[in-house]
């Protein structure tokens, strides 16, 4: 049976007061609308093709540009005037038999699982509506049901929240934006929209009375939690639903046995893998793919994307690391910062507001202070001193610098590449050095000295 997957991203989201579509604001480090295509992608069709429509609108060209690549085909609703109207322009492009599943953009963590229940309780013969039950269910459309209101009671329509009667704004279980249609009557009740009513659109729940009256059971799918259903329509919300989201993440976490000095002051955009022992201290926030060894210890207010940290190092606090490969043992900050391509065996050490930048260094490699390594291939036991660089860059192309093992570059030095320093070489500090050194030599360039006697400083006017 074939599964057509329909998600809504066509809403300006006046309240979120920004030029940006709000199908592209972030949460966790991704769009919403990411969020929704990884669930459409994760869905399966029992057996049949499975596709998937994104309903642009507001800021088309934005969001179209964004899915490009994602396997979903964008249908564009110009003028905006509804749910329902929404839904129409996609219409003709559904499978004649089967499921549709709409899905909101704006609805960010819908879990997969949840969408596969919805779509299997319609199974192509059933209306299904994704509901749940709220303490405050305002500005929600209220489900409404027959016999005794109960549960249990057959569903009979869906009413918006504005055009609710104060009786029927009592009800708590509450539509989510969320349902499966067969899809053959899906588009037969599309075509008998009408948009009578108080905001003059077409809404897409008015398809529950056209189904009931058909007689095609109605039935509601609960959802599991409130955070998985939870819409984004102000920058309140989107904040709320961001701790939310990195409160699952770090509770999650705390259970394989990561310890976090406080969950509440956590960050992880992307995916975190971890040893036993690993601390992460406050403040931290985590990008991309990070995999941690065992015994790590990250300090507070780091910052760490696409990164893999070996067993028992220590990241002091207020460190970056991007892209780059740390060896066991190794000590990293404070204030450093590591930029695509640093790869660092093990027991190297990395100190304060030192960056190190497409750069191997071997064992027992330091750079302590105030230093920049970039295009460098640093021998084992080499020690870096304070002040110092690799000046990789012409003016149009960069140069690779290569520096033995057991060198030692002294302090406010300048290593123009390309240039290769010997093996237990020494450079004098305040060198510049331009030309390849000799192993196990002294390397010292620096203007001589000069005393002048005599001589005395500028002084300024007297005033007056």
């Amino acid at each position: 049976m074939a599964l057509d997957i329909v998600i809504m991203a066509a809403g300006k989201g006046t309240r979120m007061k920004s030029r940006r579509p709000k199908v592209l604001h972030r949460l966790a480090g991704r769009s919403l609308l990411a969020h929704v295509l990884q669930t459409a992608d994760a869905l399966a069709s029992a057996d049949g093709p499975r596709r998937c429509w994104v309903i642009t609108g507001h800021g088309a060209d934005e969001v179209e540009s964004a899915i490009a690549g994602s396997g979903a085909t964008a249908v564009r609703q110009q003028p905006q005037l509804g749910t329902g109207h929404a839904v129409q322009q996609v219409a003709p492009h559904l499978a004649a038999e089967g499921t549709t599943l709409i899905l909101n953009g704006d609805v960010p963590l819908i879990a997969p699982a949840t969408a596969q229940a919805l779509a299997e309780a319609c199974g192509g013969r059933q209306l299904a509506l994704l509901t749940i039950t709220l303490d405050d269910a305002t500005g929600y459309g209220r489900i409404v049901r027959g016999g005794d209101g109960s549960a249990t009671a057959p569903v009979l329509g869906i009413v918006e929240h504005k055009d609710a009667s104060p009786a029927q704004r009592g009800i708590r279980e509450v539509y989510t934006g969320m349902m499966a249609a067969p899809t053959a009557a899906l588009k037969r009740w599309l075509a008998a929209l009408k948009n009578d009513n108080a905001q003059q659109e077409y809404y897409l729940t008015d398809i529950v009375a056209m189904a009931v009256a058909d007689g095609v059971p109605v039935v509601a799918h609960q959802a599991r939690e409130e955070t998985e259903v939870l819409g984004v329509n102000s920058p309140l919300q989107l904040a709320d639903l961001e701790r939310r989201f990195q409160r699952r993440q770090a509770e999650a976490l705390l259970e394989s046995g990561l310890r976090l000095a406080d969950p509440a002051r956590f960050d992880l955009r992307g995916s975190l893998a971890h040893g036993q022992d690993c601390e992460v201290d406050v403040g931290c926030v985590f990008e991309g793919r990070v995999v941690l060894g065992e015994g790590v210890s990250i300090g507070a207010h780091c910052v760490i994307r696409d990164a893999e940290i070996g067993d028992g190092v220590v990241i002091h606090p207020y460190t970056h690391i991007d892209g780059a490969t740390v060896g066991a043992g190794s000590l990293i900050g404070p204030y450093a910062r590591l930029r695509p391509g640093a790869e660092l065996a093990e027991e190297v050490h990395i100190g304060n507001f030192v960056e190190v930048k497409n750069s191997t260094m071997a064992k027992g490699a330091k750079a302590n202070h105030l230093a920049y390594l970039g295009d460098a291939t640093v021998g084992a036991r080499v020690n870096y001193g304070a002040g110092s660089i690799t000046a990789n860059y012409d003016g149009a192309n960069k140069h690779r610098t290569t520096i033995g093992d057991d060198v030692h570059v002294g302090s406010n030095c300048v290593l123009i590449a390309p240039v290769t320093i010997g093996a237990g070489g020494t450079i004098g500090g305040g060198s510049t050095v331009s030309k390849d050194t000799p192993e196990g030599q002294l390397t010292v360039s620096r203007a001589k000295q000069v005393s002048l006697a005599g001589w005395t400083r500028p002084a300024k006017a007297p005033k007056g």
